[in-house]
């Protein structure tokens, strides 16, 4: 039961990852609003002119990457601190989100300890 249980979260998140990474470039999710702080700090973002097709693009190949169950340690990995910076970002800035935010977080903390054996190389001290 354990595997399954890992198998549907990893898809789930995966498919969310796909859905919002495509939603950045086709809008087809409506978004509320964020507070005033959260705007001004998404607007800075926004402001760059990168940040966020770069982020879309990651979530996006993250998405596809837990759903086709290829490179998932990768994935895993490039997807943390992207993670914890929503976290961070809703627990700061805009709290309506924390739910999903806590999903997103979790989700990647319980895919990263369920792979451990895939980042074992990564946590030698020395290189081989």
């Amino acid at each position: 039961m354990k595997k399954k249980g890992f198998l549907a979260l990893r898809l789930v998140f995966g498919l969310m990852l796909t859905v919002f990474g495509l939603n950045g470039f086709f809008q087809f999710l409506p978004m509320p609003p964020p507070p005033p702080e959260g705007a001004a700090y998404l607007g800075a973002l926004a402001g760059t002119g990168y940040f966020f097709p770069f982020l879309k693009v990651t979530e996006l190949l993250v998405g596809l990457s837990l759903l086709s169950n290829r490179f998932v340690g990768l994935a895993l990995v490039v997807m943390a601190p992207i993670s914890i910076q929503i976290l961070l970002y809703h627990l700061f800035l805009d709290p309506g989100g924390l739910a999903m935010a806590l999903f997103v977080f979790g989700a990647n903390l319980a895919l990263g300890i369920y792979n451990i054996a895939t980042f074992k190389t990564l946590l030698k001290p020395k290189a081989v």
